[in-house]
């Protein structure tokens, strides 16, 4: 009863202007025993590691290994992580390559990997200073857990570098989870087709998560050259440590930033990329570090729009609005 005293002491001294919803919900938080509720954000090593050692096996979380290359897995991944490689969720679909795969094909993916709609997730990669890009593939196993209705999902902040640095345990032994049990009802919403990027509304952001000469066409990759027009550059990178790209960096640190390029929480902001993992990092970020409210990917991004040669490309720079 010590924490329901302490939280009727302090409604007692805030007087009675404070809201009767409030007062409900802060006796409710006092409850002990209660649990935390679901979210989707980040989670530290440390933190991480006592939820995968907790007593009750029932309260352990699901661990995503979520890294391409399978061999990385074999050499060492965190205790009771189920590899499940990012890029077996996408294919190619009507000649474009690395397209989300149907719902179907998704789910069963998914359920094999163990996601269950009533445990946490863990999820993680590797971490180093660029051209690494691994929390990439985290970001995008966050999103297509999200999509189909997971609501419990942290990213290990730091990823792998950082787990081994705090000097916690590192293991070969594989780990299957038993078949899991997707939400009935999904989240599409958070998903964008190509339409609806071209008929956005006014006032909404679209911005660009790729490397900024990529977004100019100075590369060698994309079939045609240039952005979405009236999209705006900001790279994805830019959200996270220089010497660990699976570390975020402190949303105080890049608000100024993100305000400059109109990252805003009070707009509209559609994300894309090349292929949909730039974006996927962008919009975490955005929606679950920052917690802005209204954030959506557009999936197909730039790999998809290149080959839809009846839309226009642009490669001058837009200032933000």
């Amino acid at each position: 009863m010590q924490p329901f005293r302490s939280v009727l002491r302090a409604l007692r001294s805030a007087g009675s202007s404070f809201p009767a919803k409030a007062v409900v919900a802060a006796l409710v938080l006092a409850l002990p025993g209660r649990t935390a509720r679901a979210d989707i954000g980040i989670i530290s090593p440390a933190e991480a590691k006592k939820l995968i050692e907790a007593d009750d096996p029932a309260k352990r979380p699901i661990v995503l290994d979520t890294r391409g290359g399978y061999k990385d897995y074999f050499r060492g991944h965190l205790p009771t992580a189920h590899h499940l490689n990012f890029d077996t969720l996408r294919g190619t679909d009507n000649g474009v390559p690395v397209q989300y795969l149907p719902d179907d094909l998704t789910k069963a993916l998914l359920v094999r990997a163990g996601v269950n709609k009533d445990r946490l997730h863990l999820i993680y990669a590797t971490g180093e200073k660029l051209p690494n890009d691994e929390i990439l593939s985290a970001s995008m196993v966050a999103y297509v857990l999200e999509k189909y209705g997971v609501k419990d999902i942290r990213i290990v902040d730091g990823g792998l570098p950082a787990w081994k640095a705090a000097k916690l345990p590192v293991t070969q032994e594989y780990f299957g989870n038993p078949k899991g049990a997707l939400p009935e009802k999904g989240n599409p919403d958070i998903a964008l087709t190509v339409d609806d990027v071209l008929k956005r509304k006014p006032g909404a952001v679209l911005v660009d998560a790729r490397p900024h000469n990529e977004y100019v066409g100075d590369d060698e990759i994309w079939l045609r050259k240039g952005h979405i027009p009236g999209a705006i550059s900001f790279h994805w990178a830019r959200l996270m440590e220089a010497d660990n790209t699976h570390q975020f960096l402190p949303f105080e640190k890049v608000k100024a930033q993100l305000a400059a390029a109109g990252l805003t929480a009070d707009k509209e902001i559609l994300v894309y990329c090349g292929t949909s993992r730039e974006g996927s990092l962008l919009r975490f970020y955005l929606k679950h570090v920052a917690k802005y409210p209204n954030v959506r990917l557009y999936e197909g991004s730039w790999k998809e729009y290149a080959a839809l040669k009846q839309h226009p490309a642009e490669t001058k720079e837009n200032k933000p609005k």
